[in-house]
């Protein structure tokens, strides 16, 4: 796989073409990712809870996120790199700035944050200063105390327009990339066909530009409840590289997601 960069995204996304995402936060990881040909790994916030137990991604900062995003550096040679700024770490725009800094420095080629219109201001000028941003929007994991749990978002009229304000205004402000987590099918579909950039998505129905799921979660290693829209690829396959290449096929061929994934 030659060098993925924002280009490749959006070419991608103009010739109809379907992209994979998946975690990884260390270099043996990011290897195998590599050889399936993932276009994007996401060093997430997730580590909080796939790595150190929590039961949120709330206590992560940004030195742990650093360092993940290092180690993976060592091991990609062709995946772009997108990096989780983790919770309170761009609370102000100089805050934003400084925390980018640090996972660009660690070998990030992009950065997501998660949140709506409020951070128009922050996602230019990281912009402007040539950090890629990619905006969260739905299930902003960072916020579930204020969403009261890990709910879909943008099911009632009100939300899904502002949610559609809200992904316009930071396509506006310069964001390079959208994700959107556990949002319904049509809305999902409906937002990346008027997006100018690529989408992403998570619980958003196969209609988006790319797909991102949890690595430990699609390996079917991740205890308790599986969230709706995680397949278990592990299950079919008989290692764990061959479960990573049967999810860039699904995403490709148009396997994966299936209905059962996605939400009304």
């Amino acid at each position: 796989m030659k060098n993925v960069t924002l280009h490749t995204l959006a070419q991608l996304k103009q010739d109809g073409e379907k992209f994979t995402c998946l975690t990884a936060y260390d270099a043996t990881f990011a290897q195998v990712l590599n050889q399936a040909g993932v276009e994007v790994i996401l060093v997430g916030d997730s580590l909080g809870m796939v790595l150190q137990g929590n039961d949120s991604t709330l206590p992560v900062t940004v030195e742990e996120m650093a360092y993940h995003t290092a180690c993976v550096k060592r091991g990609n040679s062709s995946s772009l790199i997108m990096a989780d700024l983790p919770f309170m770490s761009y609370a102000t725009t100089e805050q934003a700035l400084d925390s980018a800094a640090a996972l660009m420095q660690a070998g990030a080629h992009m950065v997501k944050l998660e949140g709506g219109a409020w951070l128009a201001d922050t996602v230019e000028a990281l912009s402007e200063r040539g950090i890629p941003v990619c905006a969260h929007l739905g299930l902003t994991p960072q916020s579930v105390n204020k969403l009261g749990g890990y709910k879909v978002q943008g099911r009632e009229e009100d939300s899904a327009v502002q949610l559609l304000q809200d992904a316009r205004a930071l396509e506006q402000a310069g964001a390079s990339v959208l994700l959107l987590e556990c949002v319904p099918s049509s809305l999902a579909k409906q937002l990346t066909e008027i997006a100018g950039v690529p989408v992403i998505g998570i619980g958003a129905g196969a209609d988006t530009d790319g797909q991102v799921l949890v690595l430990h979660d699609m390996l079917g290693i991740t205890p308790g409840r599986r969230p709706r829209f995680v397949k278990d690829f592990m299950s079919e396959a008989d290692s764990i590289e061959g479960a990573v290449s049967a999810y860039v096929n699904a995403v490709k061929g148009g396997l994966f997601p299936s209905a059962e994934h996605g939400f009304a």
